[in-house]
C-alpha cells in the first residue's frame, strides 16, 4: 500500500504533467508567411496603411511577415511573374497590363477619389484649362498625358496644338513650374502640400472636376490571378490587415504619420504630417468601407481610353479587379 507522502507525491507531478503539457503544445510557434510589397513611388502617403499594419501589428497577428521595398522595374510585371505578392499600381496600369495578357488583379483601391489634376503658379493665371492655350507643359512623356490635356481642352474648345509639350522626366515637379514649364500634373496630396509648405499659390485642376470619366483609381494594390487561385487566404489575411492600416490612417492621421516616419526617416516631418492629414478624408471618402472598387469606374476610364484611343479595345471589366476580400 502506498504511503500518505508517496500518494501526495504522485498527485503532485501528475498535476505539474498537466499543467504543462498544454504548455508546450501552445509554445509551438505558426511560422508566418512571407509577403513581398512593391511600391511603385519612393515612400509617401499613399502606402501609410500598409507601414501602419506592419507597427501596429496588424500583419504578426495575422501571421504575415510584410516587406516592403521600391520596385527596381515595372510592378505590374515583377507581380504577375511571381516576383512578389502584391504591388502599388493605378487603375491605367493593370488596363494596359490586362490587354497585355499579364494576369494581374486590382484587390482594393487605397484612395476612392483622384487626387491628380493640373498644377500651375497663380501668377500664371491658369484656372481652366482652356488655359493651356499656347503654354508649356512639363512632363514624363507619357502618351496619357497629352491625350488627357487634348481631352480637357476640347472640352473648353481650345487649341490643343498650340500647347508645348515638354519632357522633363521625373524631375520634382514643384521645380519644373518654376522656371521649365507653365504647368504640371500632380497629386494634390503630396506635392500641392508640399507647395503649400513653402509658400506657394497654386491654381489647381483637379481631373475628377473637369471629366467624371477620370476619377479613376490612383492607387490600387494589386496581386496575380496565380496566387488569388493558389492561396486566397493568404490574399484575405493581407487585405485585411491593410485595411486596418487604412483605417487608423483614417482615424488617427497623426499615428501613421509616425509610422511612416519611421520607415521612411528621410521624408520632411512636416510635410508627412500635413499630408497625411489631408488624405484621412480621401481614403475611404463616401465609401461604405476602406477599399471598395466600383465597376462604373472601371467601365468609365477604359471607354475613356478606348475613345482617345490609347487602347485598342475595352477589357474585361470584371476579371480586372475584385472586392472580394474586403469584409
Amino acid at each position: 500500500m502506498l504511503s500518505i507522502k508517496t500518494k501526495y507525491l504522485i498527485s503532485f507531478f501528475l498535476l505539474i504533467l498537466i499543467s504543462v503539457v498544454p504548455g508546450c503544445a501552445n509554445d509551438e510557434t505558426v511560422e508566418p508567411e512571407k509577403v513581398t510589397v512593391l511600391l511603385d513611388w519612393t515612400p509617401n502617403t499613399n502606402y501609410s496603411g500598409i507601414y501602419a499594419a506592419i507597427e501596429e501589428g496588424y500583419y504578426s497577428s495575422n501571421e504575415l511577415e510584410v516587406e516592403v521595398i521600391q520596385a527596381p522595374g515595372s510592378v505590374a510585371q515583377m507581380v504577375a511573374t511571381g516576383q512578389a505578392e502584391f504591388g502599388i499600381s493605378y487603375q491605367e496600369e493593370v488596363t494596359f497590363a490586362r490587354l497585355s495578357k499579364m494576369p494581374i488583379v486590382s484587390v482594393a483601391a487605397i484612395l476612392q477619389d483622384n487626387t491628380s489634376g493640373f498644377a500651375s503658379l497663380k501668377e500664371q493665371a491658369i484656372e481652366t484649362p482652356a488655359d493651356f492655350e499656347r503654354r508649356s507643359y512639363g512632363g514624363w512623356g507619357s502618351p496619357i498625358e497629352e491625350a488627357t490635356i487634348k481631352a480637357l481642352m476640347e472640352i473648353y474648345q481650345a487649341d490643343f496644338e498650340s500647347v508645348d509639350i515638354i519632357t522633363t522626366g521625373e524631375v520634382d515637379s514643384i521645380i519644373v513650374m518654376q522656371g521649365e514649364a507653365d504647368f504640371v500634373w500632380i497629386y494634390y496630396g503630396w506635392t500641392g502640400i508640399e507647395a503649400e509648405l513653402q509658400g506657394l499659390e497654386l491654381n489647381f485642376i483637379p481631373l475628377r472636376d473637369e471629366d467624371p470619366s477620370l476619377n479613376y483609381y490612383t492607387p490600387v494594390i494589386i496581386t496575380s490571378e496565380t496566387l488569388i487561385e493558389e492561396n486566397p487566404e493568404l490574399v484575405e489575411k493581407f487585405i485585411k490587415a491593410t485595411a486596418d492600416g487604412y483605417r487608423l490612417a483614417i482615424d488617427e492621421p497623426e499615428t501613421a504619420a509616425t509610422h511612416l516616419l519611421t520607415h521612411a526617416p528621410e521624408l520632411d516631418d512636416e510635410l508627412v504630417l500635413a499630408s497625411q492629414r489631408w488624405l484621412a478624408d480621401y481614403y475611404q471618402a463616401e465609401a461604405d468601407e476602406w477599399g471598395i472598387q466600383n465597376r462604373e469606374t472601371w467601365e468609365n476610364y477604359s471607354r475613356w481610353l478606348f475613345h482617345y484611343d490609347l487602347i485598342d479595345e475595352i477589357p474585361d471589366i470584371d476579371s480586372a479587379f475584385t472586392n472580394k476580400f474586403l469584409r
